[in-house]
């Protein structure tokens, strides 16, 4: 029996069945749903809609099914078109009429509504966890090779000499502004609806203001038609992983590359690679493909939410019935992910003297050749010309830049030219010498610190 059999004198065809149920994917939401739903009790309690032996016996049962849901005892009927109708059938059948009672002032509207904001705000904290967990790793990596050093690249081109602290602390810096992102997006969503009803409200005497503190909300809803309808939550918490996934997918671009054997900077653990069906040599760095490939998902899930969402008139509609599975799908996805690449980064071994051969590639110091002109006075404009021309030069007659400049009377000595001399050069705030380094540190550690404290405030 349906929620709405007395209003039909026939039940529902089992091809609408089949598109209508969605109890196959959000029965995760149990714990959810069931958070909301004692605190809807404790709500009607409170103005007198139920009495304490009442409310008691619905808490006390909806504990014990928690309970079932987490021991797997839980039975699905075959009327169960959602985790929510599976929730108060149950109910109804171990209190009876007490537990008829449950959905007093309240529709499956702003009941869906409620449940999945508190499922969004605990996943948008454990993927800000998830991220600063990585971002350690990131670091951890960053200090034991304290010293290390590659080039960095412009165009996948050699371009300057760069130490590998900062080049990981560049992720780094992304992946906190992707968690200060996803509390913004947590504190916009801590809002309650339950309240709202199916878009009206109720002339039942309901305290919205009440349950939305038992919930931890900041507020409840101001207008009851947007609290049963947006959705914008979900999408703007779809855009904070997407946009997450994709920073992950360049770190796993990076680490790709890495490990190559064209590059041959970086080595990751046996756990964290796969071999061949066929090529007994192959140490595959899937972990990185994965990430990389994860992050069209996760791209995918945000597109097919906003285009859902942008035809919708006032106010619910069942449309957004399609609002879970990609929302489910990015989380775990993201999840995964972050706690595979934290593995992985702990696990590699960067070939310090590899890497460092490919910086002290001396065309990498062609800048500092021009600056030395440009602090003699000369324009930078010229002193860039003047050094392509050197560069050509090199190139033609296979000339170390180094000898030419020195040949031509450019400024300098021959330590300047000294392999890592060009990475010790870059002294400007930020830069990616070691005299910048400690400052940037800092700077971290307090952002850091900083966003672990707000994503565990509530």
């Amino acid at each position: 029996m349906t929620l709405w059999s007395g209003r039909f004198s026939s039940p529902m065809a089992a091809s609408l069945w089949s598109l209508s149920e969605s109890y196959s994917f959000d029965h995760v939401l149990y714990h959810h749903d069931i958070m909301g739903t004692k605190a809807h009790v404790a709500g009607l309690e409170h103005v007198g809609l139920l009495t304490n032996r009442e409310a008691l016996v619905l808490t006390s049962t909806l504990e014990q099914i928690e309970g079932e849901f987490a021991s797997g005892e839980f039975v699905r009927s075959e009327t169960d078109e959602d985790i929510h109708m599976a929730i108060e059938r149950r109910a109804t059948e171990l209190a009876g009429e007490t537990g008829a009672k449950i959905h007093t002032a309240r529709s499956r509207n702003d009941q869906v509504a409620t449940t999945l904001r508190l499922f969004a705000r605990d996943a948008i904290t454990e993927i800000a966890l998830a991220t600063l967990e990585l971002t350690t790793a990131l670091r951890e990596q960053a200090a034991k090779f304290s010293n290390a050093y590659l080039p960095g690249y412009t165009h996948l081109q050699r371009a300057q000499p760069v130490l590998l602290s900062h080049h990981l602390s560049a992720h780094v810096c992304a992946l906190l502004r992707d968690i200060d992102r996803l509390c913004d997006s947590r504190e916009r969503l801590n809002v309650s609806p339950l309240g709202a009803g199916a878009l009206a409200g109720t002339s039942l005497p309901i305290d919205p203001g009440y349950t939305a503190g038992l919930l931890g909300f900041r507020e409840p809803f101001a207008n009851s038609m947007d609290a049963v309808s947006d959705r914008d939550f979900v999408a703007e918490t779809l855009f904070d992983i997407a946009l997450l996934g994709v920073h992950l997918s360049r770190i796993g671009e990076e680490l790709v590359l890495w490990t190559s054997s064209e590059f041959g900077f970086a080595t990751l653990g046996d756990a964290f690679t796969t071999g061949s069906s066929m090529l007994p040599q192959k140490k595959n760095s899937d972990v990185a493909e994965l990430a990389r490939g994860k992050s069209g998902r996760l791209v995918g899930n945000l597109t097919s939410v906003l285009v859902m969402l942008k035809g919708l008139p006032l106010a619910y509609n069942r449309d957004l019935q399609e609002d879970k599975e990609p929302l489910f799908d990015s989380v775990t996805s993201a999840l995964v992910v972050l706690a595979a690449l934290a593995g992985a980064f702990r696990s590699m071994e960067f070939h310090e003297a590899t890497a460092a051969a490919a910086a002290n590639d001396d065309l990498l110091g062609a800048i500092d050749v021009a600056e030395r002109l440009v602090v003699a006075g000369e324009p930078f404009r010229q002193a860039h010309e003047k050094v392509g021309r050197l560069v050509a030069e090199a190139l033609s007659t296979n000339t170390p830049l180094a000898q030419l400049a020195m040949e031509h009377g450019y400024p300098g000595t021959l330590e300047d030219y000294a392999p890592g001399a060009s990475l010790r050069a870059r002294q400007s705030p930020g830069a990616s010498g070691p005299a910048s380094r400690p400052q940037q540190e800092l700077w971290i550690d307090a952002e850091s610190a900083r966003l672990h404290e707000r994503i565990l405030r509530r």
